[in-house]
């Protein structure tokens, strides 16, 4: 493949592993968790994002649309979604800057070069780079192959941030050159995984139980969802299944947060986690220290 699409590209990001990393948010995943902060990352193709609050409906976008997804009426301007090809052409036309395409393409090399911009940042902090999403293992192997080898033959740290719902033979191909791979953990309950992120937990469990026998080194990274997660049960049975099954180096709590939830509307889509809330603070420590008497890792809040 030569080229793949990628939503955002954050620099200076210092919660995915050690030091400053440049994070790379890939399009498309395999889950579409109800709480997802990142939306824009779910989908697999470019995207419209649509600020409505930025339209004049002056019309150009219409005119520009070849697919006739974009339509005006009363002032106002309306997509098509389901025609919508993202192909970008009303994004072009909009001199108000209020419609957007997410996901640019990026080849090996293009990608390689933005990243190593960074380098004496990752020198300096013992930081490196994190691929995220979305899920970046759903992304094409050779490609993946190609970028990480490139960065880890240049001395930079490599990071996979994962949900772990890809065949095991992916993790297993890109161990070679991952530091360290940020494996989250949503939910123990099959049926309640299902309700929440669109699919049963079976494979994630199986593949973070493989991958730790193969000596990966593994930070697990708990989002504590309010109204969802945030029981002590549903912890006791999380540090149950990781004193059984994994050596992690440490345990991520993140307390959930709906920063995310107004990128939606701009998506076309309707937020599902209006019933969600972050844990107070008490309530994240109360959970730290259920995980620290378990002695499976080291524990902390946020990252």
């Amino acid at each position: 493949m030569e080229e793949v699409l990628v939503a955002n590209i954050q620099k200076y990001a210092i919660h995915d592993g050690k030091g400053i990393r440049t994070t790379v948010f890939f399009k498309g995943c395999p889950l579409a968790c109800r709480w997802c902060h990142n939306p824009e990352t779910q989908g697999y193709g470019r995207e419209l994002i649509f600020y409505e609050e930025r339209c004049t409906g002056c019309g150009e976008c219409v005119e520009e649309c070849g697919n006739g997804a974009v339509t005006a009426a009363d002032g106002k301007v309306y997509t098509d979604r389901e025609l919508c090809r993202g192909c970008g052409e009303c994004v072009d036309g909009c001199m108000r800057n209020a419609r957007q395409l997410c996901g640019r393409g990026y080849s090996v090399g293009e990608l390689a070069e933005e990243l190593l911009k960074d380098r004496a940042f990752y020198e300096t902090s013992g930081g490196g780079v994190t691929l995220s999403g979305g899920e970046p293992l759903v992304q094409d192997m050779d490609y993946l192959e190609r970028l990480m080898g490139t960065l880890c033959g240049r001395g930079i740290s490599v990071n996979v941030d994962t949900c772990g719902a890809v065949a095991f033979e992916r993790l297993e191909w890109v161990m070679p050159y991952t530091d360290r791979f940020l494996f989250d953990l949503k939910l123990m309950d099959e049926d309640n995984h299902r309700e929440y992120t669109g699919r049963d937990n079976g494979l994630i469990l199986e593949n973070l139980k493989l991958l730790s026998g193969k000596g990966a080194r593994i930070w697990i990274r708990i989002p504590v969802i309010g109204g969802v997660n945030d029981e002590a049960e549903e912890l006791e049975r999380m540090a149950g299944f990781l004193s059984e099954n994994v050596h992690a180096e440490q345990i991520n709590l993140i307390p959930y947060h709906n920063t995310g939830s107004g990128k939606y509307v701009h998506l076309g889509r309707e937020y599902k986690g209006g019933m969600f809330y972050a844990p107070p603070k008490e309530r994240m420590q109360e959970l730290q220290r259920l995980m620290e008497s378990k002695n499976i890792a080291p524990v902390f809040i946020g990252g």
